[in-house]
C-alpha cells in the first residue's frame, strides 16, 4: 500500500526528473472534491503545475482525452508538457491563481460571465458529444437519489414516510422530464466560478472536465449562473439566459419555437437537478469521506432549491416537505459520526 509520504517522494522525483532539475521543490496548489491534487513548482523563470491523479482511484486519461478535443475547439483548458499515466503524473500549463470566484462582482460579472458563456458555446456547438457517457434518466435519478439519502436520512435524522417518498418522486420526475426533453450537447458538469480561472488571453482557463456527459443543453448554463458558491439577483441572472438562448438561437443550435419561458423552465429544473443533487453531496463528502470544507455552502444550495421549486405548482408539496424537516436547523451543523 503506497502511504502519502510514498506518493509525495515519488511525485516530487517524478517532477525533478521531467524538468531536469534535481533542486525543486513542490508546493501545494489545490485540492478538490476527490482524490486528484495540483502541486506547483518553479523552473526555468516559469511556473509549473502538476497534477496527481492517482490511477486507481482517479484515472487521468479521462481528463487528457477531454483536454485534448476541448483544446481542439479552441477552450482554453491546461497544456500537458509531460506525463506517466502509470503512476498518474501530469506536468501541465499553470493557469494562475485567480478563479472566477473571488473576482466576480458587479462590475466584472456581465464581463466574466460573457466570456464563460463564449466558452460554453464553444464547447456545445464544437464538441463532439455523441460518443460520451449519457446524461440519462438513470444518471438523472441517481443524481436525484443523493439528497435523501445524505440530506434528510443522514444529516437530518428524518426517514421519510410513504406518503413522502412519493412527493419526492413526483417531484424527482417533474425534474428528470424536464432535462430529458432538451437538445443534447456536450457537458462539462462543473461548469462554475471554481472550475474558471481569470486568464489574459482566451479568458477563461477552464478545468475539471473530465466527468464531461452528453446531456442537456442547459446543465452548464445553470451550473455558471446558479453556481452553489454565489448567488445573483434572479433579474440579472435571467437577462444572462436570454443572452445566453439567443447565442444558441444565432447558432443555429436551437430553433425559434424554444421560447424564452421554456428555455427558462429547463434551465430552473436542471438547475434544481444540480442543487438537489449538490445538499446531499456536500453532506456526503463531510460524513462519508471527512471533508468538511463544503458545509458553509449548504445554506446557500438549501435557498437554491426552496427558491427555484416554489416558482413551479407542481413542486409545491417538495417545498413543504424540504421546509418541514429543514427550517430552523443550523444547516451546517453536522450531526455525530
Amino acid at each position: 500500500m503506497t502511504t502519502p509520504t510514498d506518493r509525495a517522494a515519488a511525485r516530487l522525483a517524478w517532477t525533478r526528473s521531467v524538468l531536469g532539475d534535481a533542486a525543486l521543490e513542490l508546493s501545494s496548489a489545490s485540492s478538490d472534491a476527490s482524490f486528484r491534487s495540483y502541486w506547483r513548482t518553479t523552473h526555468g523563470g516559469k511556473s509549473w503545475v502538476v497534477m496527481d491523479s492517482p490511477v486507481a482511484q482517479e484515472d487521468p486519461r479521462p481528463w487528457l482525452a477531454i483536454g485534448e478535443r476541448l483544446a481542439a475547439t479552441g477552450v482554453h483548458v491546461p497544456a500537458v508538457y509531460a506525463k506517466d499515466l502509470d503512476q498518474g503524473f501530469l506536468l501541465i500549463e499553470d493557469l494562475g491563481t485567480r478563479l472566477y470566484l473571488p473576482a466576480l462582482n458587479e462590475d466584472t460579472a456581465d464581463r466574466l460571465y460573457s466570456d464563460a458563456m463564449d466558452a460554453l458555446l464553444l464547447m456545445q456547438t464544437r464538441m463532439e458529444h455523441t460518443d460520451l457517457p449519457l446524461f440519462d434518466r438513470e444518471r438523472l435519478v441517481s443524481g436525484l437519489e443523493v439528497m435523501p439519502e445524505w440530506f434528510l436520512q443522514r444529516h437530518l435524522g428524518y426517514t421519510p414516510t410513504c406518503g413522502e417518498w412519493d412527493v419526492l418522486e413526483a417531484a424527482f420526475n417533474v425534474i428528470i422530464h424536464a432535462a430529458l426533453e432538451q437538445p443534447r450537447r456536450f457537458v462539462h458538469r462543473d461548469y462554475h466560478s471554481r472550475n474558471l480561472l481569470v486568464v489574459d488571453e482566451n479568458n477563461p482557463g477552464v478545468i475539471d472536465f473530465q466527468g464531461a456527459l452528453s446531456g442537456p443543453i442547459t446543465y452548464d448554463l445553470a451550473s455558471l449562473l446558479r453556481d452553489a458558491y454565489v448567488v445573483w439577483p434572479r433579474e440579472r441572472v435571467e437577462g444572462w439566459v436570454e443572452s445566453y438562448r439567443q447565442r444558441l438561437l444565432k447558432a443555429g443550435v436551437i430553433e425559434e419555437t424554444i421560447d424564452r419561458e421554456r428555455f427558462l423552465r429547463w434551465f430552473d429544473l436542471t438547475g434544481l437537478h444540480r442543487h438537489v443533487r449538490v445538499l446531499g453531496q456536500f453532506y456526503r463528502l463531510w460524513y462519508r469521506d471527512g471533508k468538511p470544507g463544503y458545509l458553509a455552502d449548504v445554506p446557500r444550495v438549501y435557498h437554491y432549491v426552496v427558491s427555484v421549486a416554489e416558482r413551479y405548482a407542481e413542486l409545491a408539496d417538495f417545498v413543504a416537505l424540504l421546509r418541514q424537516h429543514a427550517e430552523g436547523r443550523d444547516l451546517t451543523k453536522v450531526a455525530a459520526q
